[in-house]
């Protein structure tokens, strides 16, 4: 029913499309304005809304660069109760900033994370503070659309399982704009690939995706890590559970559903939209979902994104909840992109 109403919205997606294909041309064109910066802004999004796995690839780009660059973040922090520019503390919690930049902070001590829905006021204040605070590169989480910022280098993911060339706009599809939307990336990374995704088959993905002479093709994959503590940080191997009740509450699951089955993995899916805020009934529901569980060594398991705000319901703290780190790997080549990555970031 979804599927057919989705089909009879195609007109409006049309019209949608055409509405942003418009505004796109008026940035083009100048006559709207892009704001530029004295800093080096790396931005990372997709044509699509959600699930392409925008947090572990900004991630990603955080361990490349934290070493030799001090680092910022900047997301819009979406689900937050609080609005406006943030800079995460110690105090922050996922009900302030949001629960992807609450990771950021959570995970990388020697970085700074901020939040702003407006990019440009949020690196206004960023490049405000005192000298010795100001970044040398701010990573954009999820700016694509955001075009009132004219990014230095942009990164544009599209999910292996729902490529962009393949999909159709809001509400028909998921797009928020039209594919030719891949003419501002300066490389595209096609992202949740199979594990073993041969050179032929990224050559016909590539041949379909058309870059640009200036654009590079790149392709990730998922490495799933170990279980860690939501409450106190311990990490124990995944193959030694046996159940699990699974929370999650991201806008693409299907991937970790897959892990979980090709582990044979006894378990229980409680489902919940993107950035969902956990009700107690919901609370509830986890805790006797779990208890109904039969097995002797069961866990309840969340993505690390939801962990952020798991994390704040005191009553599930008497239970082992745990999240399922993971980050991503470039696949075939990584080297070039690093270094693709790095020569921008070190240019002038």
């Amino acid at each position: 029913m979804v599927k057919l109403l989705r089909y009879i919205l195609f007109p409006f997606s049309i019209l949608y499309g055409l509405i942003v294909s418009f505004r796109n041309f008026l940035f083009d064109k100048k006559v709207l304005k892009s704001s530029e910066f004295d800093v080096k802004t790396i931005l990372v999004g997709n044509l699509s809304a959600g699930g392409t796995g925008k947090t572990p690839h900004v991630e990603y780009l955080i361990r490349l660069l934290k070493d030799d660059f001090k680092i910022a973040t900047l997301s819009r922090g979406y689900g937050r109760k609080k609005t406006g520019y943030q800079k995460a503390d110690e105090t922050s919690t996922a009900q302030d900033i949001g629960d992807e930049p609450l990771q950021f902070y959570s995970k990388f001590n020697d970085i700074s994370v901020f939040v702003d829905a407006k990019r440009v006021n949020g690196i206004i204040n960023i490049m405000s503070q005192g000298e010795e605070f100001i970044p040398e590169v701010v990573l954009m989480d999820d700016a694509f659309q955001h075009r009132a910022i004219k990014a230095g280098f942009s990164i544009l993911l599209s999910d292996y399982n729902s490529l962009f060339y393949k999909d159709f706009m809001l509400p028909t599809g998921n797009l928020r704009e039209f594919p030719s939307g891949k003419k501002r990336a300066d490389l595209i990374i096609v992202t949740k690939c199979p594990n073993f995704l041969s050179i032929n088959n990224q050559e016909k993905i590539e041949n379909k995706i058309k870059p640009n002479l200036n654009q590079e093709v790149f392709f990730s994959r998922i490495k799933y890590g170990k279980l860690r503590s939501v409450w106190n940080n311990e990490t124990i191997e995944f193959d030694s559970v046996d159940a699990i009740v699974l929370v999650t509450g991201i806008a693409n699951p299907k991937p970790l559903l897959k892990y979980l089955e090709d582990k044979n993995k006894k378990s229980t899916h409680l489902k919940f939209p993107d950035h969902h805020d956990f009700t107690d009934k919901n609370i509830q529901n986890i805790i006797t979902t779990f208890e109904n569980m039969v097995s002797d060594n069961k866990f309840i398991v969340s993505t690390e994104k939801d962990a952020m705000r798991i994390k704040s319901y005191e009553e599930l703290e008497k239970y082992p909840v745990y999240y399922l780190s993971i980050e991503i790997e470039i696949i075939d080549k990584k080297n070039e992109f690093d270094k693709l990555i790095k020569n921008y970031v070190k240019a002038n």
